[in-house]
């Protein structure tokens, strides 16, 4: 192997890895009946005139399996933060006592579990597309540099080597998907 082929399937394979460690933020993001605070990701409040994470003006925790709490540092904020929930639209209703705001997680349905699985999947299937883009710009590469004067052996090595990275991660994406299913339909 060259230099340039070890490049092309060192970025590949970065680029793969990226794609796999996105679709583990999305799916922690989707909620299977149990508490977890990162459901409160990607939460900005306006504080101070800048929207900032909701963890960087709260402490967030689970009390108990279904309970998230979310305690601003200052009581200021508890209606901006109500709001800022509320707009996330995440399904959870905030429950403010003027101290704390608790969301409670309502048992799951079928239905709402059905819905859920559709939305891993597609995130699955999102991610697949992305290891797939990389697959074919990486090929793409492999192509220019055979016509620069790489080795037709060494190219078709490396696009074996790359299609392998592609199988390997698609697999991974695949068994990310069907943890999270298990997850959300374990009652």
């Amino acid at each position: 192997m060259s230099e340039v082929t070890d490049m092309i399937i060192d970025e590949a394979s970065q680029n793969m890895k990226k794609a796999i460690k996105h679709l583990e933020v999305e799916l922690s993001r989707i909620r299977a009946g149990k508490a977890n605070p990162q459901i409160l990701d990607g939460i900005t409040v306006v504080y101070y005139d800048n929207p900032t994470p909701l963890g960087q003006v709260a402490n967030i925790s689970t009390p108990d399996a279904k309970t998230i709490t979310v305690q601003p540092w200052e009581k200021s904020m508890l209606q901006d933060i109500e709001r800022a929930i509320i707009a996330a639209n995440i399904g959870l209703n905030p429950q403010n006592d003027g101290e704390i705001i608790r969301l409670y997680l309502p048992p799951l349905t079928e239905e709402r579990r059905k819905e859920l699985v559709k939305r891993v999947n597609a995130e699955g299937e999102q991610a697949k597309v992305s290891v797939r883009s990389i697959r074919r710009d990486a090929m793409e590469t492999i192509k220019k540099e055979q016509k620069d004067g790489l080795s037709e052996d060494e190219a078709k090595d490396t696009e074996g080597l790359i299609q392998g990275l592609t199988d390997k991660h698609i697999e991974q994406i695949d068994q990310h998907c069907k943890d999270k299913d298990k997850e959300i339909m374990t009652i």
